[in-house]
């Protein structure tokens, strides 16, 4: 079974624990690391000769379109993970649309790519604000990945199809392929998709939830993690103790948990895990 590996591009200091710190306006001056982290990650994919959907934050790509460009040449998928990292939710639809238009036009001038599949900051995609969906299909996408099928405090959709699926919008169909997660009971549901999940849990829970979905649901599986979380030196800016412990334990382990991953299991793009076939995002295994 091949399995989408994504990865979201961005520095240490975007993600939404560590926001609430550091304001936007402090980004520029704050040292960077992501040539650094995303050169670890290529390296390590290039190793396993595994091809692998990069997320690209608009600000990284204005800031450093050489990391953008390197991604692209050597293989990989671009999308988009929005331009200021601001959570849906909180945006009206005119902003998201602005935030939006403005990402793929930065990503456009540092790679020559305009993406065309899209991962919302933090997942923040919910059921207020699936409207967003209908702007993505208005801006050209043809996949998304910002649902997460789980109830959590931030982000989440319980009781959403955990497996691809198209949504029909106003300006077009749109492929949302959920974030893995695996079922317990007819309602319990346990996130394996990655990020956290990945940092705090052994590889065998990782592992173990991958093979369920392969093997018992028969699906792919969506993995994600970012550049940040293979670069146990960053600096650490967020505060308070559930922040530290969601943003940066584990981090020490997730390199060689990223290495197994892409040996012990068939990994691709999301564009050749569900390929278009007619203008239309489905999966690989029924394009034909």
């Amino acid at each position: 079974m091949l399995n989408v590996l994504s990865i979201d591009l961005e520095e240490y200091f975007h993600p939404t624990e560590v926001q609430s710190e550091v304001n936007p306006s402090q980004w520029s001056s704050l040292p960077s690391r992501i040539e650094h982290s995303t050169r670890v990650v290529l390296d390590l994919l290039d190793r396993s000769e595994v091809k692998a959907t990069f997320f690209v934050l608009g600000w990284v790509a204005r800031n450093h379109p050489a990391v953008v460009r390197e991604i692209a040449s050597r293989g990989h998928d671009i999308g988009c993970h929005s331009y200021r990292h601001e959570l849906v939710y909180a945006l009206s639809p005119d902003e998201f649309r602005a935030d939006t238009q403005l990402a793929v036009k930065t990503i456009e001038d540092a790679c020559g790519v305009t993406p065309r599949s899209y991962r919302a900051p933090s997942y923040s995609i919910t059921s207020e604000s699936l409207w967003a969906l209908d702007i993505l299909a208005e801006c050209g996408f043809t996949r998304d990945s910002s649902i997460y099928p789980i109830a959590h405090d931030r982000y989440g959709i319980p009781g959403f199809g955990r497996h691809a699926q198209m949504m029909q919008t106003q300006s077009g169909s749109i492929l949302e392929v959920p974030i893995a997660t695996v079922q317990l009971s007819p309602t319990r549901v346990a996130p394996v998709g990655g990020g956290a999940y990945l940092r705090l849990f052994p590889y065998r829970y990782t592992a173990a939830g991958i093979r369920q979905i392969n093997v018992t649901d028969q699906q792919p599986a969506c993995i994600y993690f970012h550049p940040w979380e293979l670069d146990p030196d960053l600096p650490r800016l967020a505060s308070g103790i559930v922040s530290r412990l969601r943003t940066y334990s584990g981090l020490s382990s997730v390199g060689s948990k990223i290495e197994r991953l892409v040996n012990d299991f068939r990994f691709s793009t999301l564009a050749d895990v569900y390929p278009l076939c007619e203008g239309k995002a489905i999966p690989a295994e029924i394009c034909v």
